[in-house]
């Protein structure tokens, strides 16, 4: 496995890295378990959240060079780019500032010397992907730091520089050695390490693929796993909805981040025939004028795909959507120039036989459905393995609503597209994985959350005991 920086805007190799050796892998994982055992887990609150704010400063401190490292490595907007380290930097800040309140113990009415505390278990092993490359390590990082967890990091191959550097700032905070770890891992390794007894548990953002494979040597092993994983969300626009506001939306919804976004409005569904019509028009003339060029100049609107991998996969699913009887109203080709770029493509008539139905078309594809009524819409929407995000537009707020409590996802956004903040939970359902991250959910997720009864001495072998007789 070859660690990689490739600027998808040329073509040209930026930097190599070698993957880490089998000893230097056990140095490691030794020297992680030994700083939660010896230092970190016993660390106060305070303590932790002084080091992860401070990380968090540092990536405002120097947004520009992180950023950079984005643009470098996937080829994100540097505009966008410059957002995400924003964004990396909000999540630690809040799960500094809100640890310790997630840790205050929890009461049960009734019950009134029971209490739930939650303990950190260990080592995590966070496996996470290139599309938001400091993002997604962040809202691990933020909540298993403060919960007294230490990590361990395998990022995609293609964002080596944006690995290293997420693991800069956290030494430069103060971080002590072995609390989070950098891994340039092999498959193998990975294998290894999740059946590792160290490894308490593992958190995986990728594809359905890797997703299983993950969870299958996880399970084998008893560890609890979360799964952040693909997803095809609807963005289904009702009869009432203001056109020119969905249209934008969708635009936006869909060629955000390039389309390399698992939460991207992967599959339009407007209801009622003229207002499809009119709909496809709207937003074909306005993916026509989509700016695709240097992610670094500031007039771009559509950047390159990530790697000559994924633009090859993206052309080989467009063809064989074509041939299985799709219409492509615009693009569909790679654009003439160096780099790994792609036209903004729209695809239509798609029937439940082609590919393109139940695939994640994963960058600058938008498929268009157009459906007689609100409730042929929602059996479309729900029609998919996935289940992660979702979009509703409508003028009745009320009615919007309703549609939004019937799909069958972890997230559905009422009037927007799908959006991320460190305070809401992130999450799917069906093949899209489990478990939450961000907010609270996500502090949650590898704690021990143990009860602990107290009775004072004398007290009956069965049952709750009132508080004053506890304290006397």
């Amino acid at each position: 496995m070859l660690y990689q920086s490739i600027n998808p805007a040329t073509g040209a190799v930026i930097r190599t890295f070698p993957t880490v050796s089998d000893s230097e892998l056990e140095a490691f994982v030794a020297t992680a378990q030994a700083c939660y055992r010896d230092d970190w887990s016993r660390r106060s609150v305070s303590d932790r959240a002084h080091i992860v704010s401070r990380a968090a400063a540092i990536l405002r401190e120097n947004a520009e060079e992180y950023a950079r490292y984005v643009v470098e490595d996937m080829g994100k907007l540097a505009s966008v780019a410059v957002t995400e380290v924003s964004l990396a930097a909000s999540v630690l800040d809040y799960y500094a500032k809100n640890a310790e309140k997630f840790l205050e113990p929890k009461h049960f009415p009734g019950f009134p010397t029971a209490a739930l505390v939650a303990r950190p278990i260990g080592a995590i092993l966070a496996i996470e992907p290139w599309n938001f490359p400091y993002y997604q390590v962040a809202r691990v990082a933020g909540p298993q730091l403060m919960a007294g967890n230490v990590v361990l990091l395998k990022h995609a191959e293609s964002v080596p520089q944006c690995a290293l550097a997420f693991e800069r700032a956290l030494k430069e905070a103060g971080i002590p050695n072995g609390a989070y770890t950098n891994i340039f891992a092999d498959h193998e390794q990975i294998g290894r390490l999740i059946a590792d007894p160290r490894i308490a548990g593992v958190t995986l953002t990728g594809s359905e693929r890797a997703g299983a494979a993950v969870a299958e040597q996880a399970g084998r092993h008893l560890k609890k796993v979360v799964m952040e994983l693909g997803g095809s969300d609807a963005f289904i626009v009702l009869p009432d909805a203001p056109l020119d506001h969905a249209v934008s939306s969708a635009l936006s919804g869909r060629m955000f981040n390039c389309g390399q976004s698992c939460v991207a409005s992967k599959r339009i569904i407007v209801v009622g025939k003229d207002r499809g019509a009119a709909f496809v028009e709207k937003f074909v003339a306005a993916a026509k004028e989509l700016k695709v060029g240097d992610p670094t100049d500031p007039a771009t609107e559509l950047q390159p795909l990530s790697s000559e991998r994924a633009l090859s996969r993206l052309l080989e699913q467009i063809e064989a959507a074509r041939t299985a009887g799709a219409k492509i109203l615009t693009g569909g080709k790679r654009v003439n120039r160096p780099g790994f770029f792609l036209e903004p493509t729209v695809l239509t008539n798609i029937d439940r036989k082609n590919p393109a139905y139940r695939q994640e078309l994963f960058g600058p594809v938008a498929s268009i459905y157009v459906t007689d009524s609100e409730e042929d819409a929602i059996q479309l929407a729900n029609d998919t393995p996935y289940g992660l995000g979702g979009s509703v537009f409508g003028a009745d707020l009320d009615r919007a609503r309703r549609v939004a409590d019937r799909i069958e996802t972890g997230m559905v956004f009422i009037n927007q597209p799908a959006w991320v903040a460190p305070d809401l939970p992130f999450g799917g359902v069906k093949n899209s994985g489990f478990g939450r991250e961000q907010s609270e959910l996500g502090f949650g997720e590898f704690v021990n959350h143990k009860l602990i009864n107290l009775a004072p001495a004398g007290a009956p072998i069965w049952g709750p005991v009132e508080l004053q007789e506890a304290a006397e």
